[in-house]
């Protein structure tokens, strides 16, 4: 029988070990920072500690080859690990398996020249420099990347980039950026128009414009203006005009990646739930004794599981060179939502303690809206999704291939 979910007793002692490492190592300098006031500085200062740690214990890039310091993990292992660290704050961070630098180091793997890799993912690797990604645009659709605005002339020289970007991630501290830029006038296909560049922030012409303000605060997500960007020749990543198929490819794992962390917080989110419905008493039961409280509780149960059956099977077929763009989708499209209902049914339970500040249940939930549009909305992927089952039908006579292509 081929079919097994069970991990290989290597794996599992890793997951035990990670997750020891989280509890013992990591949670006790949340608190400490957490009880300090939860600077900016002190949180940076505790990372650098930390890493350290992690580095010494081999918990280091889990997502890159051996070669490249990583631990040579396969998708699924990759899955078990994010989980476990995803149950801190920093944990990610700490692993240097954080957004958006994570994505960018596959990229640079898979898409760099051997000089790229060398500038830019060598040192990344090490957690020596940050990098970001920039593609979303404010005067267009950011769930349509063909319709990029941002520039790049050749020259003789090089390439002049300008544009404008925004809800670009780590833009403030990166060292340098993956930017999408418009190449080509008139392509075959409209996304062939775009192309990638490795651009150095300390670059002239490269502004960050303003720390935009969302629900969880500022300094996270950057606007960026390019203004007569000038970069060389070999700042192209890829070839010319693929810088849709580029970003696409990052963003099938890194949307998994994603999933893997919201796993975690619902998880956390439901095990709060069933600790308050088992310690609250209200009219003559425990809240756990209550049919409402129960279906909440069930619902969530259910959503989870089907959560981890979806992600572990996405990882799977990733591993395994098989396509993997619908069932990405449909697990990054569930588990949003599951990440927002499971948080909000706890909050519910926890009733006005979990609305306060008392616990993290309202900064999660805070948190957790973003979900539902980062990395593609909702209606684009439900869009993919029902295009791959129409496509199967047409070509098969059934739907079977966009359900998971599952043999039965």
């Amino acid at each position: 029988m081929a079919i097994d979910f069970r991990f290989g007793p290597e794996i599992q002692e890793l997951r035990l070990r990670v997750r020891a490492f989280m509890d013992t190592e990591v949670r006790p300098v949340e608190r400490e920072v957490e009880a300090a006031g939860g600077e900016r500085k002190e949180w940076r200062r505790a990372v650098v500690k930390l890493r350290e740690r992690a580095q010494n214990e081999g918990f280091w890039l889990p997502h890159m080859p051996r070669e490249w310091g990583g631990m040579g993990l396969g998708a699924t292992a990759q899955a078990t690990v994010s989980v476990e660290a995803a149950k801190t704050r920093i944990g990610p961070l700490v692993l240097n398996a954080q957004a958006p630098d994570e994505g960018n180091m596959q990229t640079l793997l898979h898409w760099g020249t051997e000089e790229q890799r060398e500038k830019y993912l060598r040192p990344l690797c090490s957690g020596s420099v940050r990098s970001c990604f920039a593609m979303t645009e404010p005067e267009v659709a950011g769930s349509d990347p063909t319709l990029i605005r941002t520039e790049a002339i050749q020259s003789k020289e090089g390439w002049v980039l300008n544009g404008h970007k925004w809800f670009i991630t780590g833009a403030r501290s990166a060292d340098f950026a993956i930017v999408i830029a418009r190449t080509e006038d008139e392509p075959e296909v409209p996304q062939a128009a775009n192309s990638a560049f490795i651009v150095d922030t300390e670059t002239p012409g490269w502004e960050i414009v303003r720390d935009i303000e969302t629900l969880t605060g500022g300094r996270h997500h950057n606007e960026v203006r390019l203004t007569d960007v000038r970069v060389p020749l070999s700042a192209l990543l890829g070839r010319r005009g693929e810088g849709h198929l580029l970003g696409q490819a990052r963003l099938g794992p890194a949307r998994l990646a994603h999933c893997m962390h919201w796993i975690s917080e619902a998880e956390t989110a439901l095990d709060m739930m069933v600790e308050r419905s088992m310690n609250r008493y209200s009219f003559g039961s425990m809240l756990s004794e209550k049919q409402g409280i129960q279906w909440l509780i069930a619902d969530s149960v259910l959503e989870l599981y089907q959560s981890k059956l979806m992600v572990l099977h996405a990882a799977y077929r990733i591993e395994q060179g098989l396509p993997f763009k619908n069932e990405v989708s449909m697990a990054k499209y569930h588990v949003a939502n599951t990440l927002w209902r499971v948080i909000d049914r706890s909050l519910q339970v926890h009733g006005a303690l979990g609305y306060s500040t008392d616990t993290p249940l309202a900064g999660m939930l805070r948190s957790a809206r973003w979900s539902r549009f980062a990395d593609g909305p909702d209606e684009i992927h439900k869009m993919t999704i029902a295009k791959t089952a129409i496509s199967a039908f047409a070509s098969d006579g059934t739907t079977k291939a966009a359900t998971g292509d599952l043999p039965f």
